[in-house]
């Protein structure tokens, strides 16, 4: 008795992918549209003059100046003698930190004051972390406001000079 080995030759399944392309093709745009792209801003500023001397001395003597140190803000106008508010870090359950609010609320009366000036010279101390400086800046420029049932965005002081805190 003799044992034959029967082998059939068996084909190659295909892959049928169709499904899966059609779930890629539904799924690719719906994730592109829910992604959220990074929003970069960039704050236009003016350094002091590495000359010194003669343009220092020509500037207008009013200058609105706002201090900023590690005891909180204070703002000048028209010199730097004259203190028109200081504004100590508030206590929060975080530990302290700056007063946005009560430094925009100043601001807002020196500008109803002094409407035609456009310029502030913000005094950093080295020590000040820069979200705390950003911040800074966003609220010297502007204040959100309500205004007809929508909130607008209403300048304040846009032209920002930065220089350290002596």
């Amino acid at each position: 008795m003799a044992f034959r080995y029967k082998y059939k030759a068996k084909d190659d399944a295909e892959l049928d992918i169709t499904s899966f392309m059609n779930l890629m093709i539904v799924l690719v745009p719906v994730l592109l549209l829910s992604i959220t792209f990074t929003q970069i801003s960039v704050h236009e500023i003016k350094l002091p003059d590495l000359t010194g001397g003669g343009t220092v001395s020509e500037e207008s003597q009013s200058q609105l100046e706002v201090v900023v140190d590690s005891n909180g803000f204070a703002v000048y106008y028209p010199d730097r003698r004259s203190l028109i508010k200081k504004l100590p870090l508030i206590e929060n359950e975080s530990g302290s930190a700056y007063d946005f609010d009560g430094l925009s609320s100043v601001l807002q009366d020196v500008k109803s004051q002094i409407s035609e000036r456009r310029d502030i010279l913000l005094l950093a101390s080295r020590n000040l972390d820069y979200q705390n400086l950003v911040s800074t800046l966003d609220t010297v420029k502007s204040y959100r406001t309500v205004l007809a049932a929508s909130v607008v965005e209403v300048e304040l002081f846009p032209e920002v000079s930065l220089d350290e805190a002596s």
